[in-house]
């Protein structure tokens, strides 16, 4: 009776034993065939295609300060009027504000205005002075003259023009010339001095006025509001009333690295985003290529500057811009992806999908931008090439090189 049950215990077990052994051949064998589809390349393809391309060299920077004038001061005191408003449209000279001077002010406006009249009257006395320095001019000129013209000297080649009775004459009218002339100067420099006391003047007027015609922006001050300048040392320094915005285009200032700087040149178009602009792109041109340069830290950096073509109330100074310069475009050439050139050695390979098969196909190259390069010759319109490396891990297990005569040994250079 044991030994049936036994016989048959062992039956069992023998049978689990098989049908294990039956389960593990069945799963390594669908393991093969899954890791065979895993192994088989997943080929990323594009055609050949014409179209435009457009090379570029991106550079950032920011908006500089232009086409602005600021209207300053030298009054110290409380705002009394103000007589404008972001946006007001002014000619130079108009009333922006007016001040009601303190202490200070007064002093300082009337030490200005002291001055005006000192420097006023220097030029008044200088434009005297010429009047007299002209009348002994013609008077030494008249006695030299006569003296030239008299019997004895009338002969330019005599010998009495030699003598110091006719020098000194001459002399003394050539130094009354000189005098004159030299008065001249003095007249200028007496002119340039009362202007610039006028200036100071105005600057320290209770009446702010506009120095030239444009629209009034950052206007920061209101009816009782205090104004004024520090005094440090001997120095006064100016404080900004608002800023008024003349006609103009904007214009950047851009970084380009030492490889881009020498494809960059006068004129070459540009388009130009800016971080605080997200749904508008404009355009410009250079209007400039620094190509000294500017070393930090070991960087060397070279500015250029770009002039808008259009201008916006939204484009303010100091905001952070981009800008794609074109350097090159080209229509109705070959085209395909970046992504899939190769190179080794110098030459330039694409691998072109005929016939169920991948062959390497030596090009050359033309333009290049962001996504896409140019194809001088090696290719034709239409045809299927790879992106990628996608089939390089079966070469690799094959021991053969994408560039050593793999894939059936089959390869086409550019011709």
């Amino acid at each position: 009776m044991n030994f049936q049950i036994f016989k048959k215990s062992l039956t069992g077990r023998k049978k689990f034993i098989w049908l294990a052994l039956l389960l593990l051949v069945v799963g390594f064998s669908v393991w093969r065939v899954l890791a065979k589809k895993e192994a088989k390349p997943q080929l990323q393809t594009a055609l050949v295609e014409r179209g435009m391309i457009i090379s570029s060299v991106s550079a950032s920077g920011q908006v500089l300060s232009v086409n602005i004038m600021s209207a300053n001061t030298k009054a110290s005191g409380i705002v009394k009027e103000v007589y404008v408003q972001d946006g007001d449209y002014v000619q130079k000279g108009d009333k922006i504000m007016e001040i009601d001077l303190d202490f200070q002010g007064e002093q300082k406006n009337s030490q200005a205005w002291s001055s005006y009249l000192g420097a006023k009257n220097s030029l008044a006395l200088a434009e005297a002075n010429q009047y007299s320095l002209q009348a002994e001019m013609f008077s030494k000129w008249d006695a030299f003259k006569e003296l030239a013209e008299s019997d004895i000297y009338e002969d330019t080649d005599s010998a009495n023009r030699n003598l110091p009775e006719f020098h000194i004459p001459q002399k003394e009218w050539l130094a009354a010339e000189a005098k004159y002339k030299n008065q001249e100067a003095e007249i200028a420099q007496a002119k340039t001095a009362l202007n610039s006391a006028w200036l100071t003047y105005v600057q320290t007027s209770p009446v702010i006025t506009a120095p030239t015609n444009g629209v009034i922006t950052s206007l920061m001050f209101i009816e009782g509001m205090s104004i004024g300048s520090l005094d440090t040392g001997s120095t006064t320094s100016n404080q900004k009333v608002a800023t008024i915005k003349t006609e103009g285009m904007p214009i950047i200032s851009v970084n380009l690295s030492e490889i881009d700087v020498s494809k960059v040149d006068l004129a070459q178009k540009a388009t130009i985003t800016l971080d605080s602009i997200t749904d508008k792109t404009f355009t410009g041109k250079v209007a400039g290529v620094d190509r000294i340069g500017e070393t930090s830290s070991n960087v060397t950096q070279y500015p250029a500057i770009i002039q808008f073509d259009s201008s916006s109330a939204e484009i303010l100074p100091n905001m952070t811009v981009t800008a794609n310069i074109v350097i090159d475009r080209k229509d109705n050439v070959l085209l395909v992806p970046s992504g899939a050139i190769q190179t080794q050695d110098g030459q330039s390979f694409v691998k072109v999908l005929q016939d169920g098969e991948v062959q390497l196909v030596g090009v050359e190259t033309g333009l290049i931008s962001d996504n896409q390069t140019e194809i001088i010759s090696g290719l034709e319109e239409g045809e299927m090439i790879v992106i990628g490396n996608n089939f390089s891990s079966s070469q690799q297990n094959n021991g053969q090189s994408p560039f050593g005569g793999g894939m059936g040994g089959m390869m086409r250079m550019a011709h």
